[in-house]
């Protein structure tokens, strides 16, 4: 039986590329992120192509989409937040169809990689302290020391502050990282038994039915977190305290 972890394997497409000592070869898993970029483009061009009085039902899926995500940047960000719309539509989108598309046999989930998912959360760090030090400038810090605590616990709350600010791309990564790695490699190992077992592998292909299901549960909700908390980071960034 082949080993659970075998199919996080990045494998290169193509001739191996290398460019001042790094390999920017083409990859299973840059394959599967422009995959997902253009199921997005083709998905929301096709639902809007139309426009009918009465929405078709493709028309109604990506019109609840963007409503869900337009009602999370109100209720988590304020109106402050609408120009950062299209950016955190796209990013939920990206990660959704990501993760969805892992779930076909035999694909790739690319969003089960650190390398990328750690890639988007430093780029959304980044971003939203950029934008921080623009709207406050240096009055920025003052995030780092809580209004209406006693001077004399600085030294004590500043660290913290500090150390919780930045350790905000790791936890944003690992969630997600961490979620879709688990999940497909149960499905991996119950997949294992059943072709094992033979006829006396229906406990695990229930079992395996049963986790299909429930991973594609966790691939829509691991889009939602991971675009709540870039809502909720963007809320600090803009209001601070």
């Amino acid at each position: 039986m082949a080993s659970p972890v075998e199919q996080f394997q990045i494998k290169t497409i193509g001739p191996e590329l290398h460019v001042a000592g790094m390999d920017i070869s083409f990859t299973n898993s840059a394959l599967f992120m422009i995959l997902a970029t253009f199921v997005v483009g083709v998905f929301l061009t096709q639902s809007m192509s139309g426009r009918h009085l009465v929405p078709t039902r493709i028309q109604s899926l990506a019109e609840l989409s963007y409503e869900f995500i337009a009602n999370m940047v109100r209720e988590n960000v304020g109106p402050e937040g609408r120009p950062y719309f299209p950016f955190i539509f796209s990013l939920f989108m990206f990660i959704l169809v990501g993760n969805l598309l892992g779930m076909i046999p035999f694909s790739y989930t690319f969003t089960s990689q650190i390398i990328v998912t750690f890639a988007m959360a430093i780029t959304i760090f980044v971003a939203i302290t950029i934008v921080a030090l623009v709207k406050h400038g240096l009055h920025f810090f003052t995030f780092f020391f809580p209004s209406g605590a006693p001077v004399y616990m600085a030294p004590l709350l500043i660290p913290i502050e500090i150390l919780s600010y930045l350790s905000r791309p790791v936890s944003l990564s690992v969630r997600l990282f961490a979620n879709m790695m688990a999940g497909h490699t149960m499905m991996k190992v119950f997949g294992g038994f059943v072709v094992a077992l033979g006829v006396f592998g229906v406990a695990p292909l229930l079992v395996l039915v049963a986790l299909t299901g429930f991973e594609i549960l966790v691939a829509v909700l691991q889009a939602y977190v991971f675009t709540i908390l870039t809502c909720i980071y963007l809320y600090d960034a803009i209001h601070l305290h």
